[in-house]
C-alpha cells in the first residue's frame, strides 16, 4: 500500500475502510475497501479529517487487515458459531444455539502475545443464547506480514480456539432434606427455586423425595431417583457443620465419587459435588441457593448440562471472581461473578 494525499487520490483505489463518525447520527464505512476514489469523494473525506488516504499496491509477502481477519477468524469459529463479513478489519463471531461456551484460554494468550494481532471474547464457561456475541477479531496495523500470521496459524493448530456445548437433556432428581419440612412444620420453599432454575435449561424432573435428617434416609431417596433413571440428583439443605445436617454423609454413602465439598465461592461455600458411577452428578446445594438470587450452582449448572465433568481444579480457579456482589439490580452472567482466572 501506498501513502498519497487525498487531492492527488482521483482514480485510486482505497486499501481499507474509511469510518465517518457523526455522534449521535452513524459510526460506520463511508467509503469501503476497494472503492475507486472520484471527484466527488474528496470533499467528503477531507471533511472526515483525511488529508490523506493509503491506496491499494498489491505486495505478496503482506496481507491486508481483511485477509487478516478472516485467517484469525478460521482459527476461532466452530460448530454452531457463525461469523460477520469483515467490516473495517474486524470480524465477530455470534452463538447460533444456546450453550455452553468454552475458551481455549492458553492459545487464545498465545496469539494476543503475538504482537500486531487481537482476538476478544467473552468469559469462557458461562451460558450463551442465540445470537449472543462471543468474540471480535482483527489486526491492528492496516497490513501484516503474511509469514507473521502464518506461524501463529501453525502454532495455533487445527482445534479452534472456541466451542460452544449444546445443553443436554437431563433428568433430575430432586431431594428435600429436613426435619422441618419432613414432619410438615414449614412450607418447602426450596424445591420452588430448585424448578425455576432447571426450567431455564432443557431438564426433566422425574422425581421428588422429602426426607427427614436421617442420613440412611437421604441415601435411600436418593437411590429411589437414580432407579427410577435420574442422571443428575440435587439435595437440598443438610450441608452445613450442624450435628444435624448429614446430607453429605449420605451422598458418600451412596458409593458416589466426592469431587469437592466446599468451593471458594460466596455465596456457596459449602456445595458438594460428587458422581454416582463416574459420570451421574450428585449435589449438595447449602441454604444460599434458596434466598440468594445468584450462587455456586449457578456457575456449576450450565457446565454440568453441557456434560461436563468438573475436576477439583475447576473448582479452586473460582476463588478470584467467587465473590457476588449482591448489587441492586442483577446483571449475571454479564458481570464479574465466577469470572476468575
Amino acid at each position: 500500500m501506498r501513502e498519497i494525499k487525498t487531492t492527488e487520490a482521483v482514480g485510486q483505489v482505497l486499501c481499507h475502510d474509511v469510518t465517518q463518525i457523526i455522534r449521535g447520527v452513524t459510526k460506520d464505512a463511508a467509503f469501503r475497501k476497494g472503492h475507486v476514489i472520484s471527484e466527488e469523494d474528496i470533499p467528503v473525506l477531507l471533511s472526515m479529517g483525511k488529508d490523506s488516504v493509503y491506496i491499494w499496491e498489491k505486495d505478496e509477502h503482506m496481507l491486508h487487515e481483511n485477509e487478516a481477519a478472516e485467517i484469525l477468524c478460521s482459527l476461532c469459529a466452530n460448530k454452531y458459531m457463525c461469523s460477520s463479513e469483515v467490516k473495517e478489519g474486524k470480524i465477530e463471531i455470534t452463538a447460533e444455539r444456546d450453550g455452553l461456551f468454552k475458551v481455549d484460554r492458553k492459545r487464545l494468550n498465545m496469539i494476543n502475545g503475538a504482537g500486531e494481532m487481537m482476538i476478544a471474547s467473552r468469559h469462557g464457561d458461562f451460558p450463551v443464547k442465540a445470537g449472543d456475541k462471543l468474540a471480535g477479531m482483527r489486526i491492528i496495523p492496516l497490513v501484516i506480514e503474511k509469514k507473521k500470521l502464518e506461524d501463529v496459524k501453525e502454532a495455533c493448530g487445527r482445534k479452534p480456539l472456541f466451542e460452544l456445548l449444546p445443553f443436554l437433556h437431563k433428568k433430575a432428581g430432586i431431594v428435600t432434606t429436613g426435619n422441618e419440612v419432613y414432619h410438615g412444620r414449614i412450607p418447602d420453599t426450596f424445591t420452588p427455586v430448585i424448578e425455576e432454575k432447571l426450567a431455564e435449561y432443557d431438564v426433566e424432573i422425574i422425581g421428588h423425595e422429602i426426607s427427614d435428617d436421617n442420613h440412611e434416609r437421604i441415601t435411600e431417596c436418593i437411590k429411589k431417583l437414580l432407579s427410577a433413571g435420574a442422571d443428575m440428583i440435587l439435595c437440598t439443605g443438610g450441608m452445613s457443620v450442624d450435628p444435624d445436617d448429614r446430607t453429605p454423609l449420605a451422598i458418600k454413602n451412596t458409593g458416589a465419587e466426592v469431587v469437592t465439598y466446599g468451593a471458594p465461592v460466596l455465596p456457596g461455600a459449602m456445595f458438594l459435588l460428587a458422581y454416582y458411577e463416574k459420570d451421574i452428578p450428585v449435589m449438595g446445594l447449602p441454604g444460599c441457593v434458596m434466598y440468594a438470587r445468584r450462587t455456586i450452582f449457578d456457575l456449576v449448572l450450565p457446565r454440568i448440562l453441557a456434560g461436563e465433568r468438573l475436576s477439583e481444579e475447576d473448582f479452586r480457579v473460582l476463588g478470584e471472581g467467587g465473590l457476588c456482589l449482591s448489587c441492586p439490580v442483577c446483571t449475571f452472567p454479564n458481570c464479574s461473578f465466577g469470572k476468575g482466572a
